[in-house]
């Protein structure tokens, strides 16, 4: 198993996870389903190394995004000190893998290094049980709640309640 910055030869995989993704979401989720992402987002995040993948046996098992501001979602302008986790995507060939432990090990890691004090997460809908699955991996669930300005974001966050998980590390 290794974790990688994805490259532009990735970008047809990660649009095909997830497309998988989203089919997963509206079969266990109708409520609440990713939209399809433009490609400049996710090749801009490529090429600012923020776009992730975990890679077993030659293949894409798993992959993310991370950004260092996400102001709009969190309402914490100036916030420089954490690491946001977006749109985990795991390929259904390697599902029960628990790779949303693995991420957060590796996120750790990365804030260690980048003197972060904060790894945090969210996601649209109010799913108990991934909820749950979220705090078994470490995340302190923060609540819930509807964005004030949803304007510029994905067409998920639009009107949706957004569960909000954070991870206090533990600074000298």
């Amino acid at each position: 198993m290794k974790i990688t910055n994805s490259t532009q030869r990735d970008i047809p995989e990660i649009f095909r996870l997830y497309k998988l993704a989203t089919d997963f979401q509206k079969e266990k989720f109708p409520e609440n389903q990713w939209p399809e992402f433009d490609e400049k987002l996710i090749s801009n995040e490529v090429m600012e190394d923020r776009q992730f993948k975990l890679v077993i046996e030659n293949k894409i098992a798993c992959i993310w995004a991370i950004t260092y501001s996400d102001p709009q979602i969190w309402e914490d302008e100036g916030e420089e000190s954490s690491i946001y986790i977006h749109r985990i995507a795991t390929n259904p060939n390697f599902r029960g893998n628990n790779f949303v432990k693995i991420i957060v090990d590796w996120a750790k890691e990365l804030a260690d290094t980048q003197h972060k004090r904060f790894i945090k997460m969210d996601t649209c809908g109010d799913n108990e049980k991934l909820i749950n699955h979220y705090k078994k991996c470490g995340f302190d669930f923060l609540g819930i709640k509807k964005l004030n300005d949803s304007s510029g974001l994905p067409s998920h966050y639009h009107g949706a309640d957004v569960c909000f998980f954070e991870i206090k590390l533990k600074r000298p």
